[in-house]
């Protein structure tokens, strides 16, 4: 699993470096907000996000709202804002921009990779959890047999492209077609 690492400070860049090295993390280092938010667009990016909050362009809790408005979806990432912040109301803040886990620093490392190892666990269970979802929608619409659409996605497929074309101004054919003996067929292949 590769982390995101948001840190504009040199020094917690490589103490987070040495840290993530020895645990064998994979990671990737972002510098700013612009950087962080660039990279977080990427298909590839990673799902485990360690974010500083005051960052130069865009600071850690905005990064917080934009990752959470853009993986409104099936993509979920995990995100630790990792902060010199220590008010119960900046945690109250991080945690209603969207933060799923709040550490302040100075950081005790071995609570730092605890953190990351329950991230990396929840992620984990997002992405078993958008599989089965996935496995259940098409079996629900599809075929055991033939994994061809069954009879109501095909309803609602032709639904949907006739709407299509209605919108757009195009024309829409439907052919059907019926398969005399087809028990034959069934029952030889």
């Amino acid at each position: 699993m590769q982390i995101l690492v948001v840190e504009d400070s040199p020094i917690y860049r490589q103490l987070l470096k040495s840290c993530l090295q020895e645990w064998g993390f994979r990671f990737t280092i972002a510098k700013d907000g612009s950087e962080a938010w660039a990279l977080l667009q990427r298909p590839d990016c990673a799902k485990l996000v360690l974010l500083d909050w005051v960052l130069p362009d865009i600071d850690g809790v905005e990064l917080c709202r934009r990752i959470r408005l853009a993986g409104a979806g099936n993509s979920y990432s995990y995100i630790i804002l990792l902060t010199g912040k220590d008010g119960k109301k900046d945690l109250l803040e991080a945690m209603q921009a969207g933060a799923d886990d709040y550490l302040v620093k100075p950081f005790d490392q071995l609570e730092l990779k605890a953190r990351l190892l329950v991230g990396k666990r929840i992620i984990g269970l997002q992405e078993e959890l958008v599989s089965a979802r996935e496995s259940m929608r098409h079996a629900a619409t599809h075929d055991s047999l033939t994994g061809l659409m069954n009879r109501g996605e095909t309803v609602d497929f032709r639904r949907r492209e006739s709407e299509r074309a209605k919108c757009s101004g195009k024309p829409l054919s439907v052919i059907m077609a019926d398969v005399d003996h087809f028990k034959k067929v069934n029952d030889t292949l």
